[in-house]
């Protein structure tokens, strides 16, 4: 969805987004680009549209989305005048150092507090070679990606240790939607021809698998569902939360464009979550309620989040009294009974998810604090559970 957003804002003409996502994060990126001229009309479809010459705000706020905040800085680099691009939460503790070495070298003037939020810059944005390590985050890669194909020239992106291959995927495939075309060499170098027109066109937004998993996880440890609305041929990495389930001995089946999972006899699983990072909070969930000791690998990718998401986990389930090993790039996680308490969210939305995962099969209740955390990517989230079966309230 935010790609979306932000293709329709970089088209001249009218782009009709359906199925729109409504969280924080997608609010957000759509006041971004109220801010920087464009028209959004709500409704149950999203119609954008902007028209140029466009005024460019002095600043813009990012809310806590970070891929907002590293999506929109090369986009708004675009224009000639001086931008700030604020945040907030914990957006403001995340790092930002690979923005302004990369932008600096693309003729933007792009100063940082620190490494840290906010960000300043002004443009405009030219064509250019540069290298940039892919193994943080690949949010800055796509808003490279879709910035640079308006510029006035060919550029080049040399990129080391790319992570999360298939959320570039996704953008790739935003932007052919738009009629941008950009190849690349194994996705270790990227070229950009210069000149290229975003064209509106009319999109419909897939099935978000990130929040789907958690209630994919919730039926294999607890009963039976079935979930329409997801693509198995999406871009989108954290589809293959089946193959865990499948993995620990839950049972999956597809049937076009319906997928059914249902509880079966769990054991301990081994998975590498380097490329799907959001996965972990979910997984942690599956591995809670599975006999023996699994292994999740990939922890490194959890440092840069809404939290430090491999402490979080750890401690949160620890309170539920589950056994939680981390060393070195594995999280090990041995299952048993999980008690009931109280798990801090630390104003992470996953970590709130799971919270409400674990209480499914915990012996007793589970509060979550900062439980409203969840309106960054699902708001509903509370609201499908019950309409599941899971009583839930709030307190």
């Amino acid at each position: 969805m935010q790609r979306v957003i932000a293709g329709a804002f970089l088209a001249n003409g009218e782009t009709t987004i359906h199925n729109p996502c409504r969280s924080d994060d997608c609010l957000a990126a759509l006041g971004i680009i109220q801010a920087a001229g464009a028209t959004v009309v709500p409704g149950t479809s999203i119609l954008i549209s902007k028209n140029t010459p466009v005024n460019p705000p002095k600043e813009v706020f990012c809310g806590e989305s970070g891929l907002g905040i590293r999506m929109f800085t090369p986009i708004l680099s675009l224009f000639q005048e001086e931008i700030n691009l604020l945040g907030g939460g914990s957006l403001k503790s995340r790092t930002m150092n690979m923005i302004s070495s990369v932008l600096n070298q693309l003729g933007v003037r792009c100063i940082t507090n620190q490494g840290k939020l906010p960000i300043r810059v002004k443009g405009p944005l030219k064509n250019g070679n540069v290298t940039l390590n892919g193994s943080i985050t690949s949010q800055f890669l796509t808003g490279l990606l879709m910035a640079l194909p308006v510029t006035k020239g060919k550029s080049i992106i040399k990129v080391n240790s790319l992570n999360s291959r298939g959320y570039i995927d996704l953008t790739l495939q935003v932007l052919r939607q738009f009629g941008i075309e950009i190849s690349h060499e194994r996705y270790e170098v990227f070229q950009i021809e210069g000149n290229q027109q975003y064209s509106p066109c009319e999109i419909t937004i897939e099935g978000d698998w990130s929040g789907a998993a958690f209630h994919v996880v919730g039926a294999a440890i607890s009963g039976k569902i079935s979930i329409s609305g997801l693509s198995c041929s999406s871009n989108q990495p954290d589809k293959k939360i089946l193959d865990a389930i499948a993995q620990a001995g839950g049972i999956v089946d597809v049937n076009k464009n319906l997928i059914s999972i249902e509880k079966g006899g769990l054991n301990s699983f081994t998975f590498d979550a380097t490329d799907c990072p959001d996965l972990f909070p979910p997984l942690a969930a599956l591995a809670a309620n599975c006999k023996g000791t699994s292994t999740i690998k990939g922890v490194g990718r959890l440092l840069n989040k809404e939290s430090d998401r491999a402490a979080t986990i750890k401690s949160e389930l620890q309170s539920v009294g589950i056994s939680v090993i981390l060393k070195e790039n594995e999280m090990k996680i041995t299952g048993g009974e999980i008690s009931g308490g109280t798990i801090d969210s630390h104003n992470d939305h996953r970590i709130a998810m799971m919270g409400g995962i674990l209480a499914i099969n915990a012996k007793s209740p589970i509060s979550i604090v900062n439980s409203k955390a969840i309106t960054k990517s699902y708001p509903n989230f509370f609201q499908t559970l019950n309409e599941l079966g899971i009583q839930t309230e709030e307190c």
